[in-house]
């Protein structure tokens, strides 16, 4: 971390110190539990709770200073060391501007190169933002974010990790509305942004998908002349995005045939292999091939693997490198098509860290291809924040899953109901298709029904739940019965 003093604190938020001006934090903390000894607790109203009221628990951690909002005191009326602001949230985001700043003008005057590299899209975030730490992390210091760490708090405290001795600097950038992805790179200063895609994830909330994809474009049109849009051309509202930015433009596509010459990043001959990982040969600018077989689960992975590659490239590292990590590398976060093999035959795929129409589509096609010739399980649950639009999805669902010819429909909640019943309507009825109201009504349902050589795909968002009720039955079949769900 990028140390700063109390005083200096003070100065880049506009804030009033309450602290001694020498005080140098080591490390910035948002959640109290995580304190250590010379933390910034940074105190931040939430909806559930306000970090004020945990700030005596940051310091009884160890914190040395927090970033707050109105003066806290402990019990002995004594103020807790702390610099005042209006918005700790804003704050924090102008002490990662200045922490950019300081590293980008300290390895500059030192001769050394210091590459900022944002990623967005409605899916495929965190798998690309891997992938690409994966690469990156042999040919320098690389510092990128935990889990989906993408918001206005997300990539500052991934910022927060960055020191001078960072080489590349990756960063996830997710939005909620128009404006969110302009001010995460107002922050970072990105010298090359990735695209991935623009899906109706958060249609609600943005009021429709062309709005996403003016959010989406905010990314290459915060990139400077001389930085590189890595743009997915397969998607027709992303390729469009070329018109919106000065920098040089890098596409990826793996549709060969329709993208040509226009997609200097290319999949040729994509093959599934038996596992469900994707295997393709690997075209870079320059005409520059090498062949990926990848350790991911699915087809849709294709994407975020040029994604990768072409992020890579131009970032300067050669193509022979960019391959053979991506044919190294497993998944590195959790619950994205998560697989795992039960001691009596079961197989477990858990992608139920988060879901929109697109990538529960893509993970359907997915267990369909991989349960040629064995008993398939769609355990699934609702796809939130869809607006308007959410009973016509969850109805598409239902029905795609009827025409995959997946074996078993397990719909969980009320959230997901039309889901449901578009698969009983599709022609899916009794045990082909049940409904539970909650996660431990579906447990009972599988504990009973599942069978050695089942295979089972558990995909919802991420605050349904699935991922954890995924965890349970993927468990050996000998833990104890009855043990209680996370």
């Amino acid at each position: 971390m990028i140390a700063f003093t109390a005083a200096e604190i003070a100065e880049i938020t506009h804030g009033r110190l309450a602290a001694d001006p020498g005080l140098t934090p080591g490390s910035v903390v948002t959640d109290s539990r995580e304190a250590t000894a010379g933390s910034l607790y940074v105190a931040k109203p939430g909806e559930a709770a306000d970090g004020h009221d945990f700030v005596a628990a940051a310091f009884d951690r160890g914190a040395v200073l927090a970033l707050v909002q109105h003066d806290v005191a402990d019990g002995a009326g004594q103020l807790y060391p702390a610099v005042v602001v209006e918005d700790s949230v804003l704050a924090m985001g102008a002490l990662a501007a200045e922490a950019v700043r300081r590293i980008r003008a300290r390895r500059a005057d030192a001769g050394q190169s210091f590459t900022v590299i944002g990623i967005t899209g409605s899916a495929g975030k965190t798998t690309t933002k891997d992938l690409l730490a994966g690469i990156l992390a042999g040919h320098g210091e690389t510092v990128s974010p935990q889990g989906s760490y993408n918001g206005e708090v997300g990539v500052p405290l991934t910022v927060f990790k960055a020191g001078f001795d960072t080489r590349y600097l990756v960063i996830e950038m997710g939005a909620t509305g128009i404006g969110h992805i302009r001010y995460l790179a107002e922050l970072v200063r990105p010298d090359i942004g990735v695209v991935l895609g623009v899906g109706t994830a958060h249609a609600g909330e943005f009021g429709g998908v062309e709005n996403i994809a003016v959010a989406k474009g905010e990314l290459v049109e915060a990139l400077p002349a001389e930085g590189t849009a890595v743009l997915n051309l397969d998607d027709a509202r992303v390729s469009a995005m070329a018109s919106r930015t000065r920098a040089t433009v890098l596409g990826f596509s793996a549709q060969p045939d329709k993208a040509g010459e226009s997609a200097p990043v290319l999949a040729e001959d994509v093959e599934l292999s038996a596992g469900g990982n994707p295997e393709f040969e690997l075209r870079l600018p320059g005409g520059d091939r090498h062949h990926v077989a990848s350790q991911l689960i699915g087809a849709h992975h294709v994407a975020n693997l040029l994604a990768a590659a072409g992020a890579a490239h131009a970032a300067g590292i050669p193509g022979e490198q960019i391959a053979a990590s991506l044919s190294a590398q497993s998944a590195a976060s959790r619950w994205r098509m998560e697989r795992t093999e039960r001691p009596d035959g079961v197989t477990i795929i858990n992608d139920a860290y988060n879901a929109n129409p697109e990538s529960m589509r893509a993970a359907l096609r997915t267990l369909a291809d991989l349960g040629r010739g064995r008993r398939t399980w769609a355990v699934l649950g609702a796809m939130l924040e869809l607006g308007e639009d959410s009973i016509r999805e969850h109805t598409a669902v239902g029905t795609q899953v009827v025409r995959l010819n997946i074996s078993r429909l397990l719909v969980i909640g009320r959230e997901a109901r039309a889901l449901y019943v578009s698969a009983v309507n599709e022609g899916s009825w009794g045990d082909e298709c049940l409904f539970a109201e909650t996660v431990d009504e579906a447990y009972e349902i599988l504990r009973s029904a599942l069978e050695p050589g089942d295979l089972v795909l558990f995909k919802s968002s991420n605050s349904i739940g699935l991922r954890h009720l995924g965890d349970r039955i993927a468990l050996p079949a000998t833990a104890t019965e009855g043990s209680p769900l996370p």
